[in-house]
């Protein structure tokens, strides 16, 4: 029978409690871990969000009914004890904060009777993640999940703090706006005010945040939840969290500036981690050329070489069918793996072919210096010694190479140096490099459309000497823009934005929109910039990701409390579901049964 708690009350958590509590009478309160009957004397630890505390329950010391109570405690149980804090009477316990001290209890109320949880309640759980997202509010009882939940409250606050000592105002934007067409599938909002109007659900503040640039308050951020209806991946969630400032009268200096001292306070405060500024930069074009990727990881080397230019006159039609074709031949050396087993090869090769490759050419260098290769025989002596030169390629080594049109081979490579990293264990989480990506491409073609998209959004400012080029050659404009990485992840990504008219329209221009179209999507926008509009920039960060390597997680899904899985349900809540169908009604809804709905039914 649970019990009320009658005026008690709690003095502290239990992992609060040290040496230094010794022969103070405290009461705690919490979650019974696990019981242990010895006969005379019953151990229980207990558990809160801070940690676990050994309570000593002896007969004699407690009455008998609070001897009688502490039997019959199992897991789950919420109890409110009241006792003494003494030195451990038996081993210090090494892996917990309160090993060296017990309380001894002289009181005892349970709080709430427990049934048995479908799967224990400990760190590094074994169980399947669909059972512990199904009882997420057990799930997230276990301490590492606490762990990292109070880290976000943490750095949450500490963001907070110090754009705040930054000049920067922390300003609410509106969560019910307008669908705009650039970016990802908007979530929609049908208004039973407005029938067959919908809102959208922000997939980020842009278009506020810049309006308040244009309002004059000068520096703005918030911690800004965000909507997009995309396919999910460990690093996605449909419902997001985003650190998204903006600053008037800056440049990328500035910005840059302010947020590596920002998470050099983050790291250090939170993680001990000491990050040198400042962070190193590389353009988009030199990340692609040396790793295949604009968010590459270097913690390791492996870097892409164009081997292109030496094997262009070889025998290998692989190699030359894809120069003829204005592609290029680029090849990684995993260095000490010459003996690696066909059968493993034989995966990278599967593995290159799920990111576009038709295949990957190996060759791997015997210690006498001999070759075994996939290619080999179609190949001078000659010309395999100068490839194997131009990959740096020693005895022991293994060479892989890819030859196709550029986007594939960067695709491939740079998938495959993380694959072969990955294998040979050579990401360490302790080990944070940070990197900015800068002068990424204004745009990119999108084959779907028929027509050239902004690669980040449409109110990125060109860099100024590509200006011209925006009308004749828009696949040659450098966008000044700037992600900062972490670890091969995109922490976040922000640019300098356009505020000249004319730079803006010619922009429009480029991505197929008639003046008539980019004022019925974006007129609230332009109209403001008709009355004053300051210089400004900004960025976002992806607070889950940044909390998921602060934690050395490898998903998102144990950073958020109560996350979606891949189809962007919860299996918790059961969300999505359908509604009644007076709600419908209200909104003039009609719900029309896929094909596949009827089959099954």
């Amino acid at each position: 029978m649970a019990e009320s708690m009658k005026g008690l009350k709690r003095t502290c958590r239990c992992a609060e409690l040290s040496e230094k509590n010794i022969g103070e009478t405290v009461t705690v309160m919490g979650w019974v871990q696990k019981q242990r009957n010895k006969g005379g004397i019953i151990f229980v630890d207990m558990r809160d969000r801070s940690g676990i505390l050994q309570i000593i329950f002896e007969d004699g010391e407690i009455s008998q009914e609070g001897f009688a109570k502490a039997e019959k405690l199992r897991s789950e149980f919420v109890i409110a004890v009241t006792g003494k804090v003494t030195k451990r009477s038996g081993a210090v316990n090494e892996n917990l904060e309160t090993g060296a001290i017990e309380v001894r209890a002289e009181s005892i109320r349970v709080l709430s009777e427990s049934e048995t949880p479908p799967f224990p309640i400990e760190a590094d759980s074994k169980t399947k993640e669909e059972l512990r997202l199904k009882y997420r509010y057990l799930d997230l009882r276990r301490p590492d999940l606490q762990k990292n939940l109070i880290m976000r409250s943490r750095v949450a606050t500490l963001i907070r703090q110090f754009l705040a000592e930054e000049g920067f105002l922390e300003i609410e934007t509106p969560m019910l706006t307008k669908s705009t067409p650039e970016g990802a599938r908007d979530y929609l909002v049908p208004s039973r005010v407005h029938p067959g109007n919908f809102y959208a659900l922000p997939q980020s503040p842009q278009l506020f945040k810049q309006l308040l640039m244009c309002s004059g308050y000068d520096r703005y951020f918030q911690i800004a939840r965000c909507f997009r209806d995309e396919d999910l991946r460990a690093d996605r969630q449909p419902e997001f969290t985003q650190v998204d400032m903006e600053l008037s009268f800056v440049d990328e200096e500035d910005v840059m500036d302010v947020n590596e001292r920002l998470l050099q306070k983050l790291f250090k405060e939170i993680l001990d981690v000491d990050i040198t500024l400042p962070i190193q930069r590389m353009t988009w074009q030199e990340a692609m050329d040396r790793f295949g990727s604009d968010k590459p990881d270097l913690r390791f080397g492996m870097e892409l070489h164009d081997v292109s230019e030496v094997v262009k006159d070889c025998g290998f039609g692989v190699f030359t069918g894809a120069l003829e074709a204005g592609g290029s031949v680029r090849g990684i050396n995993a260095e000490g793996q010459g003996n690696m087993p066909r059968k493993k090869i034989d995966a990278l090769v599967k593995f290159a072919k799920d990111f576009g490759a038709k295949g990957l050419a190996y060759l791997a260098i015997n210690e006498d210096g001999t070759y075994k290769s996939s290619f080999a025989k179609f190949m001078t002596e000659e010309e395999l010694k100068n490839l194997v030169d131009a990959m740096e390629g020693k005895p022991g080594d293994l060479l892989l190479f890819a030859a196709d049109k550029n986007k594939v081979v960067y695709d491939v490579l740079g998938n495959l140096r993380l694959e072969i990293a990955r294998n040979l264990d050579l990401l360490d989480k302790n080990d944070y490099k940070f990197l900015w990506v800068t002068e990424f491409p204004e745009f990119e073609y999108s084959e779907e459309q028929g027509r050239y998209v902004a690669m980040h959004h449409p109110f990125t400012m060109p860099m100024e000497e590509d200006i011209p080029l925006l009308a004749t050659h828009p696949e040659k404009v450098r966008a000044r823009a700037y992600d900062i990485v972490l670890n091969g992840t995109e922490l976040g990504g922000g640019s300098i934005r356009i505020h000249q008219n004319d730079v803006q329209e010619t922009m429009f221009e480029a991505l197929g929109f008639t003046k008539e179209k980019a004022q019925e999507q974006f007129g609230f926008l332009l109209d403001a910039f008709k009355y004053g509009v300051p210089p400004h920039a900004g960025l976002a960060y992806g607070l889950d990701r940044l909390i998921m390597l602060m934690a050395k997680e490898d998903s998102i899904r144990d950073v958020i409390a109560f996350p979606k899985v891949k189809d962007a349900s919860c299996l918790m809540t059961d969300a999505p579901n359908v509604v009644d169908d007076k709600q419908l009604e209200e909104l003039c809804l009609n719900v029309t049964k896929t094909e596949e709905n009827v089959t099954e039914e």
